[in-house]
């Protein structure tokens, strides 16, 4: 029995893409106006895409350069695929809406059916452009009440959920690691999800985080996507490289005889990988001086706000949602996720979710910008 499980999900997983890519086909292609070549052609791209859909996803069994060669493939077109399949969804709501109303026509089918690869494709190539420019620097200012004078005004430049891996290399970090440094922050946090694949292969595009500058230094704490990539591995390379990561573990930060925790907890799901690396917002504060002005805590996921502000925390900085990268994914996010992006309130503790610096799987970012953020304390 248990053989059979990993079989059924494989038969899931590829025949899965074919249904839904011939559900596209038949409420398209036959209402689509213009020649025959044309239908034949959309036809023939709809059978390409449920085949590079996939690839995509299984692009790390190939070797390099084939790997990341076939990742783009699959990632551009599952980005494409993914607002095809939304909008003809939308699409049938609204021919049923016609139809039910009486205004179904033939010339209504024929002028609706161009609208979902039409509008998908222009989608696509907007939120290409903007997931593969320079992140833009978003400023946030956090009131704190009794923040002494000598804290009033310190920065912290938050990075999350770069995803470096099969489409985000060297020059992409490069380019992040230069706005970063030009902001001049006190302090620097990467809250997670930082790479997608293995020390070994991606080492050389992490190395210009080494470059990132700070007054204080650059501090990180653990992602989901760090346990699928080989966490143990990484928090040494990144150790190797200068960065101080936090695993439920706090720093503290004098400023002219006042006081800031820095602290930082694992990723909310981390013991599910090493038993040893389960979050625990506790844990990080143990043992931070009493008389401490503020405390900051990192921690990826912003479920773990809850814990966070029991443990006593003031702020916590997060990443993970990515904003919901693209519409309509982002009205999804809040089933998993209390917070999606911003500065909100979570009982006396301020969380800022970041919509985060790079992206995962599509290149895509539509709706939802990736960001560099620029946290400032201020006296309430």
């Amino acid at each position: 029995m248990s053989s059979m499980r990993p079989r059924r999900a494989i038969l899931f997983s590829a025949l899965t893409p074919i249904l839904l890519h011939s559900y596209i086909g038949f409420r398209l292609v036959p209402d689509l106006p213009g020649p025959l070549w044309l239908k034949i052609a959309f036809a023939i791209w709809l059978a390409i895409s449920a085949l590079l859909v996939p690839l995509g996803m299984r692009a790390r069994r190939y070797e390099p350069p084939w790997a990341d060669r076939i990742s783009w493939i699959g990632m551009l077109t599952m980005g494409l695929f993914s607002s095809l399949l939304v909008l003809t969804f939308l699409r049938d709501i609204f021919l049923l809406v016609t139809l039910l109303a009486g205004w179904h026509t033939p010339t209504l089918l024929a002028n609706s059916a161009v609208v979902p690869p039409v509008l998908a494709l222009v989608v696509s190539l907007i939120g290409f452009f903007n997931a593969r420019g320079v992140a833009k620097v978003v400023e946030v200012d956090v009131p704190v009440a009794g923040l002494p004078q000598a804290l009033h005004g310190f920065t912290i430049a938050q990075i999350s959920d770069i995803h470096v891996g099969p489409t985000i290399k060297g020059p992409y970090i490069d380019r992040i690691v230069d706005r970063v440094n030009s902001l001049k922050a006190d302090a620097v946090a990467i809250t997670g999800d930082l790479v997608d694949g293995s020390v070994r292969d991606l080492s050389p595009h992490t190395a210009p985080l080494g470059r990132l500058a700070s007054r204080h230094g650059t501090f990180v704490v653990t992602g989901n996507h760090e346990y699928y990539a080989g966490a143990e591995a990484w928090i040494e390379e990144l150790r190797r490289m200068g960065l101080r990561v936090l695993l439920n573990e706090h720093v503290v930060v004098e400023r002219d005889g006042a006081s800031l925790v820095l602290g930082g907890v694992t990723d909310f799901t981390a013991g599910q990988f090493i038993a040893s690396h389960r979050s625990d917002p506790v844990q990080a504060l143990a043992g931070a001086p009493a008389s401490a002005a503020v405390r900051v805590l990192l921690a990826h996921q912003p479920r773990s706000a809850p814990a966070a502000a029991a443990a006593g925390f003031d702020l916590q900085l997060s990443g993970h949602t990515h904003g919901g990268q693209f519409w309509p994914w982002n009205l999804f996010v809040p089933m998993q996720q209390p917070y999606v992006h911003g500065l909100k309130r979570h009982e006396r503790m301020w969380i800022y979710v970041s919509r985060g610096t790079g992206y995962w799987g599509p290149p895509k970012r539509f709706g939802a910008p990736s960001e560099i953020t620029k946290v400032r304390l201020v006296s309430a």
